[in-house]
């Protein structure tokens, strides 16, 4: 199943590619577009596609050449002063078995996945210590919006 939310500025498409899990399509699709916002990229194109965990493992070998499959991927195809175009992968797989991890649902990991590939599309990193901070506390401010509040371990 597609679902798509246009603005004449800013387009997100999403393919749900997988049929075990119920999605919030609408929560995704708000969640990219107040990051992108805020980030100053008032023009673009964001394909999100909601994948199974042997989806999301050809794609790291494909592209990452990991030989297991994780929670999101994120490329950016094209970037300028105003616009950003990217792709999001995220696994309901891999977020439903995560979920529970945090007492939340699967729909409310993926939201979390979403995020994170998001922020990776407008140049957060995590990589490094200070910069993971960086990326945990913009995941706690965009996931209060949707009142939700994750647990990190770390």
């Amino acid at each position: 199943m597609a679902r798509s939310s246009k603005s004449d500025k800013l387009r997100i498409d999403i393919a749900d590619e997988q049929d075990a899990h119920e999605i919030n399509y609408e929560r995704l699709i708000a969640a990219v577009k107040l990051i992108f916002n805020d980030a100053g990229y008032s023009h673009g194109e964001v394909s999100i596609a909601i994948v199974t965990d042997e989806a999301m493992h050809e794609l790291n070998r494909q592209y990452l050449q990991h030989d297991y499959p994780t929670d999101v991927l994120s490329f950016v195809l094209d970037e300028d002063d105003s616009r950003l175009d990217g792709q999001l992968s995220v696994s309901s797989d891999y977020a439903s078995r995560e979920a529970p991890t945090f007492g939340w649902t699967t729909d409310d990991e993926l939201l979390l996945y979403t995020i994170h590939g998001a922020l990776h599309l407008v140049g957060y990193d995590d990589l490094e210590p200070d910069l993971k901070a960086q990326m945990r506390e913009q995941e706690k401010h965009y996931l209060a919006t949707f009142g939700l509040t994750p647990n990190y371990s770390e």
